[in-house]
């Protein structure tokens, strides 16, 4: 780390700590809006779902745009080379965003059953299709693009999609999931609840086979063992260990127990990632002397140095306004009174 400077590895942590943030916030979002075809079983419930996160699920993907616009001020040539190189995966990510975002609304405003419905799938498709593909993403990522010595990707169907990085999709996906689900038992009373539990058991039971096919795939697909042996092994075990907690508490009928271990789980598989990647921040699947260095990739001292004056000022307002928000609806939903969305 001699040859990078504090604040170089500084916003390197920051950009980790923002998608971290987003998969925690907006991944109990993306698994509630999966959860309406799920656990609802009629129009009320999937009302009620919905209106559990009817107040905060757009200030959530908040995270998703400081994110992008971090990278794009602090590391410019990563910037561009993920945002060129995975122009269609991002597409479909904001494809998937789009629906998921005005069917909160127009589902509300159809007269119909057959309208109302249309949308209700919209929003199931819509919550689906972004954690999966963000998934994909990362993992094919940290596995190694085809980038040459210019930071320029040219990859076929084959690169993005590798066994490795559909796992990574699915297990983004399931984690979403049963996020959501430790969620909506904080925020709901009655059987859809009820349902949260019993899928929960389920589900973890899965995601425990899935941890083994993706630690697998990890040790054949990347070099993380090889460079970061020490802490690539922690991380894995943190992942487990929370999501045995996540599991305790569910069968226990601890929620908040559940809800901060499995979101601490999505921090803990970003860190995962991040901590694999240092000192790089792409990695090339032709030659190493190709792989996109933080120190190369980054922005000026100067505009580096500014940002953080301007992030240290900026951000414990949005935290503070956020967790406002966060209290203000902090009462749970009962089928009943859902009635807005």
């Amino acid at each position: 780390m001699s040859d990078i400077s504090n604040l170089q590895f500084l916003w390197f942590i920051l950009i980790g700590v923002l998608f971290a943030g987003f998969f925690f916030l907006e991944g109990f979002d993306f698994g509630v809006g999966m959860s309406t075809r799920i656990l609802a079983k009629d129009r009320e419930e999937r009302s009620q779902i919905i209106e559990s996160i009817g107040p905060v699920w757009d200030g959530n993907e908040v995270w998703l745009l400081t994110a992008g616009g971090a990278m794009f001020a602090s590391f410019p040539y990563w910037y561009a080379s993920v945002f060129s190189g995975y122009y269609l995966i991002l597409f479909t990510i904001l494809f998937g965003l789009i629906i998921r975002g005005v069917s909160f609304e127009f589902r509300g405003k159809m007269e119909t059953e057959k309208g109302r419905n249309f949308w209700d799938w919209t929003l199931f498709f819509g919550s689906i299709i972004p954690p999966f593909f963000f998934g994909v993403l990362f993992t094919s990522m940290v596995s190694g693009m085809p980038l040459d010595a210019d930071g320029n990707m040219t990859a076929t169907f084959t690169s993005y999609f590798t066994p490795f990085s559909l796992v990574g999709g699915v297990a983004l996906t399931l984690l979403c999931l049963l996020h959501g689900f430790n969620y909506i038992r904080l925020k709901t009373i009655g059987e859809v609840r009820d349902r949260a539990v019993a899928y929960g058991k389920k589900l973890y039971l899965v995601l425990f086979v899935g941890l083994v096919a993706f630690a697998g795939l990890l040790y054949v697909s990347t070099d993380f063992f090889d460079i970061h042996p020490v802490s690539t092994l922690a991380w894995l075990v943190v992942i487990v260990l929370l999501s045995v907690l996540a599991t305790y508490g569910i069968y226990k009928d601890k929620e908040w127990l559940s809800f901060i271990t499995s979101g601490l789980t999505l921090i803990a598989l970003v860190a995962l990632l991040f901590f694999g990647l240092f000192p790089r921040v792409m990695v090339s699947s032709i030659s190493p002397d190709f792989d996109l260095m933080i120190k190369t990739a980054s922005s000026s001292p100067y505009t580096l140095k500014l940002m953080t004056w301007l992030s240290l000022s900026i951000l414990p307002f949005v935290i503070a306004y956020q967790s406002w928000s966060y209290y203000v609806f902090r009462k749970r939903i009962t089928k009943e009174k859902a009635v807005k969305y």
